[in-house]
């Protein structure tokens, strides 16, 4: 019988098979074909079922206790089970032994499944039979008792490719089918399913399969394939597969064929375009010394290998959560872990901090590979921004290392050299502050360009290190002087005090970063750094891009760079908004004594029974509060003629 759309099974006779053949795990290869192995060791039980538990739980307890729901929908990611635990939900209905949850295997109804000649298991692609025609015939079919089963299964693969009017014809046969049909239904897009069939269908979700679990698939096969193999090669194809037995069962067979029959690390390796992982490990170490140098020597052998750049960004992301998980839960690597001793070790030479850092620096470096001028700059880039901006004094503080050229340091020597002269004026300065102010514009003009600000940070830095308190003040003097720009402002020291609610006033803010700036109390400060405190009520203002406008406005006035550091307290009043309110009640009080002190208005409160609103009392802008007085209105009284 032949079905237009159907891939119906013939009752033909099994060919011959040897005994061991029936009642082994899988049948025996044909002497001149090899199968792939995906199809060799395609699981015929739930017991041989991988990584989804809970699914083979509930359809086997279904099967026990004869619960059996006339539609199931089995959804999830590509290779993970779904068609192949529909076929064993068949095997189970329509075993010769009766309904169980554990088939024979070895009667004609489980062999004629498992060489997909059974003719009451249907399997439909519904991505090639789309038209509510071949649906109609389905149907049609359904109402026939079955032929040799004791069920009718119809399995339909991807039913998300169905059309609606497909869905539609479908309904009422799938709300109340026929006694002896089943359906099974598979999608990995149940979003596209109409919530109509959904709820007439018990579904279950089928996981990605842990790389763990098809690891030890996977040497499980080769053991009994007689393939010699390297564990770390097996992790690799473990991992590459992303959840997908199917497909990790494929890459074994292509790692065998390219390995010439057995399964090496570097092979695999070679195969799949990954970076070694010695690189990444360098490339970590290096980070943690900030050896910019070594960073970029490893980057350019990279290169002349031809590695994949993109992905050796993706691998030192994952390498990072692992040195994370090393940091935080060390029991969460496992013991045979191949690279857990190396994982470990770069766990205790870097800062947590600087791990989380550089974890979304490269996160974020990977959308660059789409519109950087090259794959070597968009690797190269998120490194450099690693060395940029890692936090001071982290790393290579406590690993003792020498900093990275890139932070724009000074050696001892250039810093002690660039010292003694400022040190030198401030001295001068301090014994004769009028002759030190009057000859230091003349050396700032003198024959010489102007200096750029930034360069002027790393000396100043040093000389408000070694140099006594009482000297701090003439330095900052010395360098406001050799400042090349008069609009922009030094940082006072932290001797002197900063006027926060001046300084906004200077500042180019505007919007919700200007409100997060008056609701902002000024803590301490230095050279390079802010506290800035916000109260609670005020919380929803630190927003990362609020606080990141603050911040450059901030910059953009002192010329460098200056970081700003937000915490949460109690309200205390010293914040400019604060103080502002303050001052308006101050002056607000005091238009309503001016107004009650008003001849006039005495007056016609006296003689009239009027009476003064305070509401609508306003003061003046500025001084004129003390000229002009305060706007008002009077109401007059019952006796008002008016």
């Amino acid at each position: 019988m032949q079905v237009p759309g159907f891939r119906l099974a013939t009752p033909f006779a099994a060919p011959s098979m040897s005994q061991s053949t029936l009642l082994g795990e899988q049948p025996q290869s044909n002497a001149t074909t090899t199968q792939a192995l995906a199809r060799k060791w395609r699981p015929r039980s739930f017991e041989q079922m991988v990584g989804q538990e809970h699914v083979v739980r509930a359809l086997s307890n279904a099967l026990q206790q004869n619960r059996l729901h006339h539609a199931y929908l089995l959804t999830g990611t590509r290779g993970v089970g779904k068609t192949t635990l529909a076929r064993v939900v068949g095997k189970a209905l329509n075993c010769e032994t009766g309904i169980t949850a554990t088939p024979c295997g070895i009667c004609s109804s489980c062999l004629e499944i498992d060489g997909g000649r059974f003719v009451d298991l249907i399997e439909l692609d519904a991505a090639s039979n789309t038209q509510v025609d071949s649906m109609r015939e389905l149907l049609e079919n359904a109402l026939y008792m079955p032929t040799r089963g004791r069920f009718k299964v119809y399995i339909i693969d991807e039913v998300h490719m169905l059309s609606r009017s497909a869905f539609n014809a479908m309904l009422k046969t799938l709300e109340e089918p026929p006694a002896h049909v089943k359906f099974i239904l598979a999608t990995t897009d149940p979003q596209k399913v109409p919530v109509t069939v959904l709820s007439r269908c018990l579904q279950f979700n089928l996981k990605q399969i842990p790389a763990r679990q098809i690891r030890d698939r996977l040497e499980h096969i080769l053991g009994q394939e007689a393939v010699q193999f390297e564990p770390v090669a097996l992790d690799r194809i473990a991992r590459a597969a992303q959840g997908s037995l199917r497909d990790a069962l494929s890459l074994l067979d292509q790692a065998i064929a390219h390995g010439g029959g057995q399964v090496a690390e570097e092979s695999v390796r070679s195969m799949l375009g990954a970076v070694d992982r010695s690189y990444l490990h360098s490339i970590v170490e290096a980070l943690a010394r900030a050896d910019g140098q070594r960073v970029l020597a490893l980057a350019d052998e990279m290169s002349e290998r031809s590695l994949s750049f993109e992905a050796a960004l993706q691998d030192l992301a994952g390498l990072l959560h692992r040195i994370a998980l090393a940091q935080m839960v060390p029991a969460a690597l496992d013991s045979d872990d191949p690279e857990r001793d190396a994982i470990l070790a770069l766990g205790a030479a870097m800062a947590p901090e600087d791990v989380q850092l550089y974890y979304q620096i490269a996160l974020q470096g990977r959308t660059d590979f789409a519109v950087a001028p090259d794959d070597y700059a968009a690797f190269t880039m998120p490194l450099l921004r690693m060395l940029a901006f890692a936090p001071e004094g982290s790393d290579q503080t406590r690993a003792g290392s020498p900093p990275v050229t890139s932070r724009r340091t000074t050696s001892p020597d250039q810093a002690a050299s660039k010292a003694v002269p400022v040190q030198r004026a401030a001295a001068v300065s301090a014994r004769e502050p009028s002759a030190a102010s009057a000859s230091a514009p003349a050396q700032t003009t003198s024959n010489r360009p102007a200096a750029d600000p930034r360069r002027q940070e790393a000396p100043i830095a040093v000389v408000a290190q070694n140099i006594p308190a009482s000297a701090t003040k003439p330095v900052a003097s010395v360098a406001a002087q050799h400042s090349p720009s008069p609009t922009v402002e030094s940082m006072p020291a932290p001797a002197q005090d900063l006027d926060w609610h001046d300084l906004i006033g200077k500042l180019k803010l505007g919007g919700m970063a200007r409100m997060l700036a008056q609701h902002s109390e000024l803590m301490s400060q230095d050279a390079h750094r802010m506290e800035l405190r916000v109260p609670e009520a005020h919380r929803h203002l630190l927003e990362k891009h609020y606080r990141d406008k603050l911040q450059g406005a901030v910059e953009e006035h002192f010329g460098r760079r200056v970081r700003l550091d937000f915490t949460l307290g109690e309200a205390t009043g010293n914040t400019p908004a604060e103080r502002a309110d303050q001052e308006r009640q101050i002056r607000q009080r005091g238009a309503i004594e001016a107004i009650d002190q008003d001849p006039f208005v005495r007056e016609l409160v006296e003689n009239f029974d009027a009476r003064v609103i305070d509401g609508s009392i306003r003061p003046l802008d500025g001084d004129a509060t003390h000229d002009a007085a305060p706007r008002a209105d009077a109401q007059p009284g019952a006796g008002d003629s008016r």
